[in-house]
């Protein structure tokens, strides 16, 4: 069993971006000694099933424009099982601390005195760089990197620093951007980023199904268009996603002029 694993505990556990082998050792171990696993909708379907068959997966998937569970139904879930005496593995998708609600996951089982960690897993932001053989961070040219989050509610518009985003000498990634690419676009370009700014739209990443789409600032509406709805959608903007002449084949869809 794995140490500190005991009956009546939760892991918070990251998934990485999809394919199992980028699932951290540590990972594989808790869910091999869990006996349930609540996993996110984004959970890749090869580490689902590298779960052993004894253990109880229920799903509380949370996919924008479906029914979905609200996140105080899972707090209430985890807590019961916990107390029941179960081992709890919430499993997310990339890493538990990125959009990950954890600290509402965190909170509430500290309040019912349950001994609850968290075991981290790969971004999928470090995961579409690396299919795309481009680097997050580039001297000279990205000094820093920010994570911003397009999730909204309903028609609602992005509440974000544009002006803080909108910087030449920064990496910034988009979590869950498909829907909101033309008011990233929109709104970087408002706050004086130039169009041709490179961007790469990255779906499914690290799966068989993966698509790797470069494109540039003022183009990324219409690139964003070319995935469909269902696909979870990163955008990553700045110039040391442009990559260079060697660029690998799996960048092998461009919308450019």
């Amino acid at each position: 069993m794995v140490e500190d694993f005991s009956a009546g505990s939760v892991w918070l556990v990251g998934a990485g971006p999809g394919d199992p082998e980028l699932l951290t050792r540590k990972a594989e171990r808790l869910l091999r000694a869990a006996s349930v696993v609540f996993y996110d909708a984004l959970v890749g379907q090869g580490v689902l099933d590298m779960i052993p068959a004894d253990v109880r997966l229920v799903p509380v998937g949370k996919r924008a424009g479906r029914h979905s569970k609200e996140q105080g139904s899972i707090n209430d879930l985890l807590v019961a099982a916990a107390l029941a005496g179960e081992r709890v593995v919430r499993l997310k998708g990339g890493d538990p601390s990125i959009f990950g609600r954890s600290m509402e996951e965190l909170t509430a089982l500290a309040g019912a005195g349950i001994a609850v960690r968290i075991c981290p897993g790969i971004t999928a932001a470090s995961a579409a760089a690396a299919s795309a053989g481009v680097s997050l961070s580039l001297r000279g040219l990205a000094r820093r990197v920010q994570f911003a989050t397009a999730h909204r509610r309903g028609d609602a518009p992005l509440d974000l620093d544009w002006a803080a985003l909108a910087d030449p000498g920064c990496t910034t990634v988009f979590y869950m951007g498909r829907s909101a690419a033309d008011e990233i676009s929109r709104n970087l370009l408002a706050a004086g980023l130039s169009g041709a700014t490179p961007v790469l739209v990255a779906s499914d990443i690290s799966l068989g199904t993966e698509r790797l789409l470069r494109t540039r600032l003022d183009l990324l509406p219409l690139a964003a268009r070319a995935i469909t709805e269902d696909q979870p959608t990163l955008i990553l903007v700045g110039d040391a996603v442009a990559g260079g002449a060697d660029r690998p084949a799996a960048v092998r869809e461009s919308v450019l002029p």
